[in-house]
């Protein structure tokens, strides 16, 4: 159910449309901050029955809303697929006075947006589709920089190492039996090895994983325990190697923008995983992940900024359609 206020009243902003998770917040968030554009964030929920059909047999309509929000924005930038209905709704309600661009697959017709963003693992074909290599999102260089010295890791000379947690999906179930034996690897891997671990854990990790990462490392090592970007972003900066759990291609993919070695923490699935292997083959092509095994490696590559050339691509589209 939306408030729209009237054509002449849009403003050169964006309207972010997601269902509030991470991820997807720090794509349309990411991709507004290297547009350019101020944003308010809209939390999209979906009625009943209609948050378990898929978007392409939902009605665009506004009755399947459950939140009123008001749209005073000439950009839309929605991700996820609850965001699919409103975002095509707004489309057809002002048609060319705004300009429309979902991040992901959005399972359906892609001319229902101006532009769609999504990895190349999607294999999204369209003159309306910008690929990407993994997942666009909000952090930078400049800002991981900036919070390095937030946390204070005692590591006495030893090279840091961040363990970045995420947490069970639909893919991976994530659970303390695989996480203690993540745990054990990197035990006998890395600490044996003289190197001080932070762990940081994501809004998806279970509290029981997250306390488990603490009694298994105990005071030696760094378990934040809270989720804290500040935190975060600190042990980016402070880490000589990454660890990322394999569950999520975001956070591979943000850890990618730091140019440092980036290991990824193989886990059993418990269904198909062909799109999450194209991506890892992707990163492993392009000399960004390792899997985590029985050797430490060092490696550097160019650190990963897809936003920005997006971004460049996306202006250029809106230009032709007249939003500035």
């Amino acid at each position: 159910m939306l408030q729209i206020y009237k054509k002449a009243m849009l403003k050169s902003k964006a309207l972010l449309l997601t269902q509030g998770m991470h991820g997807m917040i720090s794509q349309v968030e990411g991709l507004s901050k290297a547009l350019g554009f101020k944003f308010k964030h809209e939390t999209i929920r979906l009625k009943n029955i209609w948050n378990l059909i898929p978007p392409k047999f939902t009605p665009i309509s506004e009755n399947v809303l459950e939140n009123r929000f008001i749209c005073d924005s000439k950009v839309i930038i929605s991700c996820g697929r609850k965001s699919v209905i409103p975002s095509i709704l707004l489309k057809k309600r002002f048609k060319k006075d705004v300009f429309t661009i979902h991040i992901q697959d959005p399972k359906v017709n892609l001319n229902n947006f101006d532009c769609i963003i999504c990895p190349e693992h999607d294999n999204l074909e369209g003159e309306n589709v910008i690929k990407t290599k993994g997942a666009i999102h909000y952090l930078t260089n400049e800002e991981i920089k900036k919070n390095r010295n937030y946390l204070n890791p005692k590591a006495d000379g030893k090279k840091i190492i961040t363990l970045i947690l995420g947490g069970p999906n639909k893919y991976y179930g994530f659970s303390e039996k695989q996480m203690t034996e993540t745990f054990a690897k990197i035990k006998n891997l890395f600490i044996y090895s003289k190197y001080k671990l932070i762990v940081i854990p994501s809004y998806r990790t279970p509290e029981n994983i997250v306390k488990l990462a603490f009694n298994y490392f105990n005071d030696n090592h760094l378990v934040i325990k809270e989720r804290d970007k500040k935190a975060y972003l600190s042990a980016l900066s402070l880490a000589d190697i990454i660890i990322v759990t394999c569950d999520s291609t975001s956070m591979i993919s943000e850890a990618a923008i730091t140019g440092k070695p980036v290991y990824v923490a193989q886990m059993k699935n418990k269904r198909s995983i062909h799109r999450f292997e194209k991506f890892y083959n992707l990163f492993k092509e392009l000399g960004i992940i390792r899997d985590l095994e029985n050797k430490i490696e060092n490696w550097t590559y160019k650190g990963l900024d897809e936003v920005n050339k997006a971004a460049l691509l996306v202006k250029e589209k809106m230009k032709q359609n007249g939003i500035t």
